[in-house]
């Protein structure tokens, strides 16, 4: 078995999913070292097993493994879990990040990849949700809105239509709390992967993490995700959320 787990000490978990041993070493030596809870599994199944016996803060899952491979771990995690999730594509395989992402991947890091660049993007991951969890959306009124049949409670970061809940993640949550706090007005994916994801796009195919989240949103959201009436696309800039006018939110809270 190449599961280790350290006991519980309140350090945030991260489970590194990866078949080759080098890359889990280098991984759990620096998460380490900067102050991380590190748990590694060695295929698909081993990573499953792990994160039932011990949830993790944040899941680094690598795509091509044996018995399972990182498309199924995503799945599998999805059905019940939020936590977040950082995958390890193919240098080059656009398919390989669109895939994951749709899957409910939060982002992506291309191999080979810098160790100090996804450190950063788990920073990035982990402040975010550590920032949402303590409140603070900034939203006017914050409390319940609703545009129509959708419900969104910034308290309890949840969202709702027809007072059924929908399930988001962290992340989707966090982009569409973004859109709905500023209404009306249109961002750059640039300026939303930087709001959001918390860096700047390096290369243009980067912005595809906000493309592929929209996509996801409008199809839990819109009625007809392929002729979207809530999550408008801004030709030319980006995305923006239709405008709320004034008294279209519930009580403020």
């Amino acid at each position: 078995m190449a599961v280790t787990a350290a006991p519980p000490n309140g350090k945030e978990i991260i489970l590194v999913v990866d078949d080759e041993a080098s890359i889990r070493r280098i991984l759990e030596t620096r998460l380490t070292m900067i102050g991380y809870q590190v748990i590694t599994a060695a295929d698909g199944e081993e990573a499953l097993e792990a994160f039932r016996r011990q949830p993790a803060d944040l899941v680094v899952l690598d795509v091509m493994m044996p018995k399972l491979d990182g498309y199924g771990v995503c799945q599998e995690l999805r059905k019940d879990s939020d936590v977040p999730i950082v995958m390890l594509t193919a240098l080059g395989d656009v398919a390989d990040r669109i895939t994951g992402l749709e899957l409910g991947a939060d982002d992506y890091v291309v191999k080979p990849f810098s160790p100090k660049e996804l450190e950063a993007r788990i920073r990035c991951v982990l402040r975010r949700v550590a920032k949402d969890n303590h409140g603070g959306s900034g939203l006017p009124n914050s409390g319940m809105i609703q545009v129509g049949q959708i419900k969104v409670d910034t308290n309890k970061r949840q969202v709702y239509r027809n007072d059924e809940r929908i399930r988001l993640t962290g992340m989707e949550f966090s982009l569409l709390e973004l859109l709905v706090s500023r209404s009306g007005e249109s961002f750059s994916r640039g300026e939303i992967l930087k709001e959001v994801w918390g860096y700047t796009p390096e290369r243009h195919v980067d912005t595809r993490v906000v493309d592929v989240h929209i996509s996801r949103l409008r199809s839990k959201l819109e009625d007809d995700p392929a002729n979207p009436e809530l999550i408008l696309t801004a030709r030319g800039t980006g995305y923006l959320f239709q405008r709320i006018i004034d008294g279209a939110s519930g009580d403020g809270g």
